[in-house]
């Protein structure tokens, strides 16, 4: 009778036991794996923000003040992604705000050493599209139809290589010339004078190692961007010169709300972080 009673309490669902724990260990893995990952990403937060000290600690990246504690990852992100026009130096991001700053003080350290040059109108300095503008008149530094510059010029262009070369900026050398035809022996186009007018420029500030190979172009224009009227004597003067850009590279976050599209209007790296809304008016 006892036996009987006994049969009877057998269960089939045993197998209810193994799967639980299954389930039990299946959780505690994706669980540590999930913690494995946290790890990770911090210790990467924490890495690049070492890298970004030590740069910072042998004045590489001078004046860069965004946060340097990865811990708080949240208010170093909401920083990035708050700058919808970047400006980028080495591995640094600086906003436009301090590259402003960073140019009118190299503006106003060419304006004193080249205070003679600008009363002369031999050079003139202004703030661009790009960045910081140093033109030189092509009376001032070049003989007409000539692309070398005048022996009594190179002490210039050694003081305005030696101030650039205090900057972290790249340097965009342009050559510009008027409309009107040129055909010489030498220079079969405006755009042949152009580009050796900056290409010999370059070659002077390379030789003087004021500044890095790979912060350094030339181009050539021609007669396509002129700053003053081809119609009148004066005008094809001023457009008859070349271009030193002190220019910072940018980087664009599209996905920043706000951000204008790409067929938008340009905009300075010096216009600051302005809405969309405003600076589409």
């Amino acid at each position: 009778m006892r036996s009987r009673m006994q049969r009877s309490r057998v269960t089939h669902d045993r197998w209810l036991v193994s799967y639980a724990d299954f389930i039990t260990l299946l959780f505690a893995f994706f669980v540590v794996m999930y913690a494995f990952a946290k790890a990770d990403a911090k210790k990467q937060m924490d890495v690049s923000a070492s890298i970004a000290a030590g740069f910072r600690s042998l004045s590489v990246f001078p004046g860069s003040t965004h946060p340097t504690k990865a811990a708080s990852g949240t208010e170093y992100g909401a920083e990035k992604a708050g700058l919808a026009n970047n400006v980028v130096m080495g591995e640094d991001v600086l906003s436009p705000a301090k590259i402003q700053e960073d140019l009118n003080h190299v503006r106003h350290e060419l304006e004193q050493t080249l205070e003679k040059q600008i009363a002369d109108h031999t050079v003139s300095i202004k703030m661009g599209r790009d960045g910081l503008v140093i033109s030189l008149r092509e009376a001032g530094f070049f003989n007409s139809g000539s692309a070398t510059p005048k022996p009594d010029t190179l002490a210039t262009l050694r003081q305005i290589a030696g101030l650039l070369s205090k900057t972290p900026y790249d340097l965009r050398i342009e050559g510009h010339t008027d409309n009107v035809p040129i055909h010489t022996a030498e220079f079969d186009s405006n755009w042949e004078l152009s580009s050796a007018r900056a290409t010999h420029i370059a070659r002077l500030f390379l030789d003087l190692k004021a500044i890095p190979p790979e912060r350094l172009s030339a181009a050539g224009y021609a007669e396509y961007h002129p700053v003053g009227p081809n119609s009148t004597a004066e005008g094809r003067a001023e457009n008859r010169r070349v271009d030193l850009v002190v220019l910072p590279r940018t980087r664009i976050n599209l996905a920043v709300p706000g951000m204008l599209s790409t067929t938008g209007p340009w905009r300075k790296v010096t216009d600051g972080d302005q809405p969309a809304e405003s600076q589409l008016k």
